[in-house]
């Protein structure tokens, strides 16, 4: 049975902006200068929604340590950057790629082709949290520009039955598009520059709150030291040189034996340091990293010798 088309244009992301009514007139720099002008408020939208960042970010921690998941579930531009998000947890931060992971309306298909016409099977959404196998342990991040996309709700409502965290971002008021989740994020950016695109201001300010939710995660769950990324896969020549740097910028050893130090730790730089504070061999480091939940700065602080370090 076909389902009534539901009216959207009361939503925010579907007005037209009022500032871009001659676009299709403008001369190329004042297009830049207008789409610069209208972006900035992207960042206003994000200092709004602080509070509710910082709610997500210490609940998906907890989950995270006590043994849960990340998903990140939209359709569209919202899927794909959800997807981006977590394909860069993995190099960024050595996370095993099922830690945090994007599902998007549609699979991985819909990356590179669009099928915009996915995002209202509600159904299609239900189906994926139980193919995923999500509980109560895992935490699952609904991403909607408009807020009402039937794919991500029928997977937050799924979600919630399940006993998981929920997490919901849209740029809508909440009086447009209200759900019961337990982290409302809203990101309220006004109407497009191309009315109803939202891979625009929506897409940005979107992509700037998944930056601070997953990395402030990460922080939380010890895998920075300082402002560094200690637990960096060296999987190739740039992250190799970075891994380097690091050795030599927090130790003061030469590029040599920085590059020794990793071979000796088995490339990691949270080990190589570890090992090089407290002159414990690579097992015995490794041992007190898993007792510290893999925190540089906790085995640090706990090893008699490096007690001294400043924190």
């Amino acid at each position: 049975m076909t389902q009534p088309i539901q009216e959207r244009g009361h939503l925010l992301t579907e007005q037209v902006n009022p500032l871009s009514q001659n676009l299709d007139q403008l001369s190329s720099l004042e297009l830049v200068e207008l789409f610069n002008q209208e972006d900035a408020r992207t960042i206003s939208a994000i200092a709004i929604a602080k509070n509710e960042l910082a709610q997500a970010i210490d609940a998906t921690a907890q989950a995270l340590r006590q043994g849960g998941r990340l998903f990140y579930v939209g359709a569209g531009t919202s899927g794909r950057l959800g997807v981006l998000d977590a394909a860069e947890c993995p190099p960024t931060f050595c996370t095993p790629p099922d830690l945090v992971q994007g599902i998007i309306a549609g699979g991985a298909a819909a990356l590179i082709r669009s099928s915009e016409d996915l995002e209202d099977r509600r159904e299609d959404g239900v189906a994926t949290i139980a193919h995923h196998q999500i509980t109560e342990r895992d935490v699952v991040v609904g991403i909607t520009a408009g807020g009402t996309t039937p794919f991500v709700h029928g997977a937050l409502q799924a979600a919630r039955q399940r006993g998981a965290t929920t997490l919901f971002i849209a740029c809508v008021p909440r009086d447009q598009a209200s759900i019961p989740v337990d982290v409302d994020i809203r990101l309220v950016v006004g109407p497009e520059l191309l009315a109803g695109s939202t891979r625009l201001k929506a897409g940005t300010v979107t992509k700037l709150a998944l930056n601070i939710l997953s990395t402030g995660v990460m922080v939380k769950l010890g895998k920075v030291y300082g402002n560094r990324m200690v637990d960096v896969a060296v999987t190739n020549h740039k992250l190799h040189d970075r891994a380097l740097r690091m050795l030599q910028d927090l130790t003061e050893l030469s590029r040599e034996q920085a590059a020794q130090l990793l071979e000796s730790s088995g490339r990691s730089v949270k080990l190589s340091l570890l090992m090089h504070w407290t002159g414990l061999d690579r097992a015995t480091a490794t041992q007190l990293l898993t007792t510290c939940q893999g925190n540089l700065r906790q085995a640090v602080l706990s090893h008699p010798s490096t007690a001294a370090i400043e924190s």
